[in-house]
């Protein structure tokens, strides 16, 4: 019996669409795009590349209240101005002819700009439209953050204006790729149990996680100043991604810059010196925008509560590889939505099969019905006699208080216990627990092994291959390895 493959990720905990619609429209970087786009109109003059010209470009710095003074403010108004365009909010016309050159050598020709459609979404449409709209400004900003710097740029410039790529040494669809690549393992840092949770990453940990190797002891300097690249290439990214709400972003201590010897650890011994080499998060929007991203590359990247509307078998094998706290929150607004004797029918019609996920599917429905209360009685009672959920039944009914709960056949009792091993290997593979559970059954079972070959389950081998393996006792594990051969040889 092999196991089933898991989930690529683990289930994330989403904030609502409307609280997510609501941090979209804060974020400086899309407000100024709206601010933008409800200010553009008939005087509104635009460039060949629908830029903004730099007298209008002056207007949008004031209507944005950034510093006149502040070399950096164009920039930003620029940038706000081309979100606008790229989302939709704006519509610009070209102007037919070079603003250099004009018409007939009079005045420039400008293009104009106007109110897009969607901006009507801001104001007026659902959540979803809202984030529809951010998540296209996010691919704008996630482009722009993969350009090199400007001054590289100028320095690759041939004679003909074109740029030398092989001269800048930049590949845009691999930075593209390495770009979501750190997304991805931000994603996963944070959403994985014993992760980074809601707290920060450490940049050279990021930065670490896309250049080491998984098997590579101590990094040799050449990799460690290969991180140090990494990590200061992620600085100047992750300055451009917080604006539009993905990251909360402490930079890279400026004093850094100027010690060129001190390389960053992998590791994490001291937060405080840590901190120095940039602190970074995805904020709830950045949760959703980089799972929205996975799931259009095809990558499977769960939520806890999508589940909700599902049929129990899609809930119970979704669940089976969550772990223990995500499975009973996806559980819980499963059954908060529906008549509890019918739901509980479901679950346990759902935990049924032979197949090799089935265990861990019981398992599971076993959790689920935990807390359920005696309104749920009717429907476990009626599967009392079920080969496969009665031994389940009776856990339940038992831990409920029923007081005329028949007894087991010794067969049952087999059965279970094989079932139960079985989904705890798939579940959370050999832990100290499962270790326990075998060392307790031979102790109080001194037949264990000579009965448990001829159980009719589809895990008897199995799991008694996996108890000879694991057994802390020698000569159980001996006597549980000739058991598996005769359950090999009985069920081949």
């Amino acid at each position: 019996m092999s196991a089933e493959p898991h989930p690529t990720l683990p289930p994330v905990r989403l904030h609502s669409d409307a609280e997510l619609a609501r941090d979209a429209l804060v974020a400086p970087l899309f407000a100024r795009a709206v601010r933008l786009a409800r200010w553009a109109g008939p005087d509104t003059r635009v460039d060949v590349g629908g830029e903004l010209v730099p007298r209008q470009l002056a207007e949008a710095v004031a209507l944005l209240g950034l510093d006149a003074d502040d070399e950096d403010s164009p920039g930003h108004a620029a940038q706000a101005w081309r979100v606008a365009v790229d989302t939709g909010l704006v519509d610009v016309t070209e102007p037919e002819e070079d603003v250099e050159g004009g018409g007939d050598g009079g005045e420039p020709e400008y293009g104009t700009a106007a109110p897009g459609e969607d901006l009507a979404l801001v104001a007026g449409g659902a959540p979803g439209d809202v984030l529809d709209l951010w998540l296209a400004a996010l691919d704008a900003v996630l482009a722009d953050a993969a350009v090199p710097d400007l001054d590289d740029l100028v320095d690759a410039l041939d004679a003909g204006g074109e740029i030398d790529f092989d001269r800048l040494d930049w590949n845009p669809q691999r930075e593209a790729d390495f770009l979501d690549g750190v997304l991805a393992n931000l994603y996963l840092l944070t959403v994985t149990e014993g992760g980074a949770g809601d707290g920060p990453v450490p940049l050279p940990v990021l930065a670490a996680s896309m250049i080491v190797p998984d098997d590579m002891g101590d990094p040799t300097d050449a990799v460690l100043e290969q991180v140090s690249d990494a990590m200061m290439r992620l600085d100047d990214q992750f300055r451009q991604l917080e604006p539009i709400g993905l990251v909360e972003f402490r930079p890279v201590d400026e004093e850094l810059m100027t010690e060129a010897d001190d390389l960053p650890d992998t590791g994490v011994e001291d937060d405080e010196d840590v901190s120095r080499y940039g602190m970074v998060r995805l904020t709830p929007l950045g949760l959703y925008g980089v799972r929205a991203r996975m799931l259009e590359a095809g990558v499977e990247a769960p939520a806890l509560g999508e589940l909700a509307d599902k049929g129990a078998d899609a809930l119970l094998d979704a669940v089976s590889f969550y772990s223990e706290e995500a499975a009973q929150a996806e559980i819980e607004q499963w059954l908060a939505g529906r008549e509890l004797p019918a739901a509980v029918a479901e679950l346990l019609a759902a935990a049924r099969g032979a197949d090799e996920a089935a265990p861990l599917r019981r398992l599971r429905c076993q959790q689920a019905l935990t807390p359920a209360g005696r309104e749920a009685e009717p429907a476990v009672r009626a599967v009392l006699d079920d080969p496969e959920l009665g031994g389940l039944a009776r856990v339940w009914l038992a831990e409920h208080g029923v007081a005329d709960v028949p007894a087991p056949d010794p067969e049952m009792v087999l059965w279970l216990t094989v079932d139960t091993i079985a989904a705890q290997l798939a579940a959370d593979g050999e832990t100290e627990e499962l270790l326990l559970l075998m060392r307790t059954l031979t102790e109080h079972h001194s037949e264990f092994f000579e009965q448990a070959w001829r159980v009719e389950h589809p895990a008897t081998a199995y799991v008694l291959e996996a108890m000879g393996r694991l057994h802390p006792d020698k000569k159980s594990s001996k006597e549980a390895r000739k058991a598996a051969f005769k359950a090999r040889s009985r069920r081949p």
